[in-house]
């Protein structure tokens, strides 16, 4: 009798966290307004680099244009995902250069605004960022191969 009762009890338990974690993917799914992001982007920023209010302002139409870019190019990269297109190397280029000019532009306006240390700790925090983009990356690429191996 003890032994069921705990087997219950365990099901029980398993079945309530896997919808909780249902539940959080439901609140991922709901998409923010490139306004309500900004906001969040530029709060979050005031925080870790202690930003004054005249460097917030600064800071709002730089964020926003960044999530408007970044929603576009979500947008554009799903529409050729959906074709199944694959880049030349001159676009391949082209888009590189792109997004790299775009990093330094960011990058300058960023020294302009930041006092020098704010500046440290933002290039420091954006090579974390980059740092652990790069080991998701890797593993979503691990996934992906080991269900390609398994499907043959």
């Amino acid at each position: 009798m003890k032994k069921i009762i705990t087997i219950i009890l365990l099901v029980f338990a398993f079945t309530l966290t896997a919808q909780a974690q249902k539940g959080k993917r439901k609140m991922r799914a709901e998409k923010l307004s490139t306004e309500q992001q900004t906001i969040l982007a530029v709060k979050k920023m005031t925080l870790s680099l202690d930003l004054t209010a005249s460097q917030q302002n600064e800071l709002k139409p730089l964020v926003a244009k960044k999530i408007s870019n970044r929603k576009a190019h979500y947008k554009k990269m799903k529409a050729t995902q959906k074709e199944r297109k694959k880049l030349s190397a001159d676009e391949r280029f082209a888009k590189v250069n792109e997004r790299l000019d775009n990093q330094i532009a960011m990058k300058r306006k960023m020294k302009k605004i930041l006092n020098k240390e704010q500046f440290e700790k933002f290039e420091k925090t954006n090579k974390n960022r980059k740092k652990k983009g790069k080991k998701m990356m890797r593993k979503k690429r691990m996934m992906m191969k080991r269900k390609t191996t398994d499907r043959s």
